[in-house]
């Protein structure tokens, strides 16, 4: 099963990962026919790691150079095994600055991700902020190629937490993947997304759908986030409502930073 071509000159890896349930493991991308990228130095478990730097190794029996490890961004499903992963196979790892300051000491950043660079000489670097600050996606415009970590996932779902996330800043970088008409999207999690385009306009109505949702609870008048939760995600199995109370409180920082909402001592009052 692992490692599969998925896209030409793209191979997947998927390694166990602490991630949020339903995923059990995140996709680690080789990127390039000749010099290559690695994406995502994901795994904490020691067969895994193994595993993926016999992945790393056998590459250059194929023709196939690894240059740089990337991390999309600094979760810890996706950066646990940078420091073990880039000494064992001597690469350096590239992130952007914000996934930089978030990671510990151990983890050294050789370079820098910038907005619009171009990696590899056809790789172009797109900071996407909202699910967390450094998150980068690299997009091949020749192939339509679009690696978007965790923006979007074919298994599970994104989730934007308070203090590392933004919805807006989200919601407003899933319309700019939109647009780019790409032909597939290789995420963290799950399968290849084929249309996705499609899958990210998906996303944006379902964002809207949920805050349409709190609005209408806060309609009956003023209420705490628990008191929302129910009404709000009444489709949603309760076991899941923790989770869901961060996506929660990340959309009503939303409505509250666009004056629609108002709070004072955790209580929230629709003002329009």
């Amino acid at each position: 099963m692992r490692p599969r071509e998925v896209f030409p000159n793209v191979q997947m890896f998927p390694t166990r990962t602490p991630t949020l349930p339903p995923a059990t493991h995140t996709n680690s991308y080789a990127l390039g026919a000749r010099e290559v990228l690695l994406v995502e130095p994901a795994t904490p478990y020691e067969d895994e790691r193994r595993a993926w730097v016999e992945w790393a190794r056998a590459l250059p029996s194929q023709g196939r150079t690894p240059v740089a490890i990337v991390a999309t961004h600094h979760h810890e499903d996706h950066v646990s095994g940078a420091a073990f992963l880039s000494r064992e196979t001597g690469l350096p790892l590239w992130a952007h600055e914000a996934t930089r300051a978030r990671l510990d000491e151990s983890v050294q950043i050789a370079r820098i991700l910038r907005e619009g660079e171009i990696l590899l000489d056809s790789w172009r670097v797109l900071h996407t902020p909202g699910h967390a600050p450094g998150h980068v996606c690299l997009y091949e415009e020749a192939s339509g190629a679009l690696v978007c970590g965790d923006m979007v996932a074919s298994v599970g779902t994104i989730l934007i937490a308070p203090g590392d996330g933004d919805m807006r800043v989200y919601l407003e970088q899933l319309a700019r993947l939109e647009a780019l008409g790409a032909r597939v999207a290789l995420p963290a999690h799950g399968d290849p997304i084929e249309r996705p385009s499609e899958t990210f306009r998906r996303y944006i109505t379902h964002r809207g759908m949920r805050e349409d949702r709190i609005v209408g609870a806060l309609r009956a008048g003023p209420r705490t986030a628990a008191e929302i939760l129910p009404d709000a995600y009444a489709d949603t199995p309760a076991h899941v409502w923790p989770v869901a109370a961060l996506s929660l409180a990340a959309h009503l920082e939303k409505l509250v930073a666009e004056g629609r909402v108002a709070v004072a001592e955790n209580v929230y009052r629709l003002l329009a």
